[in-house]
């Protein structure tokens, strides 16, 4: 463990964010959550609160950014501010203000702040292009090295993030870890472009029916608490552990029909109803061997204990029975 750091989380009061600064905090670190909200619902269900210093902030104003990183001294800026697909492609100006802008604005901070080691930031599985540009009927998987085509605009700002990086990286000798995760599920997840990921598990779960397409398209079920480690390993791991600077990241990878077979195991009366229409913008088979090998990353959750523990936690909220 590495100690006495501070962490400034842009995004760090989202969903990811809650859970990525209870990591830190955990690892002994000082967090700052950097966010134009500064509502701290999910930090306090993650009773994390009180431990976190919240300060209201906007990642695409570049002067705003360069003080809250000066000012709390951050050794380290974990990157998650970000407009999510279905937000981008209704406004995309606002996508590019604080999607290549603000990341921008970050890197920019680190160049110019002495006191910054490393960032560690969000780029996407949105990068790659849909499952069929990859399927040669084998077993295959997606590297780091394959086909980057994103069919969403979100996708295409994490792909020239990713060209950002590299330049900041090459020309000013930012350090800087990107990973490319999916889509995150677990207890106090809020809406977005991926909804579904929730309403498979939540829904059932409060005894309510529920209709999702995609049936035999694999999924990347990757539960937050994974994501929240991969940000902390992203962090932390010694640049003379990297092989490389973008990682792939996932979870555990199942059907959407084999998710719902699960939630029923859990839930007997679970009512959901699968079909195969429609398909995925963008591959979930990620190969991770070089994240795992490089920072000795495990996935904890696989999708009964994770799902389990979702279902949990969402029943007691309600006033329900655990199962």
């Amino acid at each position: 463990m590495v100690a006495n750091e501070t962490v400034l989380v842009t995004g760090g009061t989202g969903f990811i964010g809650s859970y990525v600064a209870k990591e830190f905090l955990e690892d002994g670190h000082e967090v700052v959550a950097y966010d134009l909200s500064t509502d701290d619902r999910i930090l306090r269900k993650l009773e994390v609160a009180d431990d976190v210093t919240i300060r209201r902030g906007d990642v695409s104003d570049p002067t705003d950014v360069v003080n809250a990183v000066a000012e709390t001294g951050a050794t380290h800026i974990v990157h998650l501010a970000a407009l999510l697909t279905n937000t981008a492609e209704s406004n995309p100006r606002a996508a590019l203000d604080v999607n290549v802008q603000g990341t921008s604005n970050v890197f920019e901070a680190a160049r110019t702040l002495d006191h910054v080691e490393r960032v560690a930031w969000a780029s996407s599985a949105a990068i790659y292009a849909p499952p069929h540009n990859y399927d040669d009927g084998g077993d295959w998987w997606v590297t780091e090295d394959d086909l980057v085509y994103p069919d969403t605009l979100y996708g295409a700002t994490k792909s020239y993030n990713e060209q950002q990086a590299r330049v900041y990286h090459e020309e000013y000798g930012v350090d800087h870890v990107a990973i490319r995760p999916t889509v995150a599920y677990g207890p106090y997840r809020e809406t977005g472009g991926s909804a579904f990921l929730a309403d498979i598990i939540e829904k059932p779960a409060l005894g309510e029916s529920f209709s999702v397409g995609y049936g035999d398209q694999e999924i990347d079920w990757q539960h937050v608490e994974d994501i929240a480690q991969a940000f902390r390993l992203a962090a932390f791991t010694p640049e003379s552990d990297l092989s490389q600077r973008v990682y792939n990241v996932r979870g555990e990878l199942a059907t959407v029909r084999e998710a719902a077979d699960t939630v029923r195991e859990i839930v007997p009366d679970a009512d959901i109803e699968v079909s195969d229409e429609g398909e995925l913008p963008w591959t979930q088979r990620l190969d991770m061997t070089a994240f795992q090998e490089d920072t000795g990353y495990d996935v904890e959750y696989g999708l009964e204990t994770g799902f389990h523990k979702y279902i949990d936690v969402l029943r007691e909220e309600n006033g329900l029975d655990p199962l």
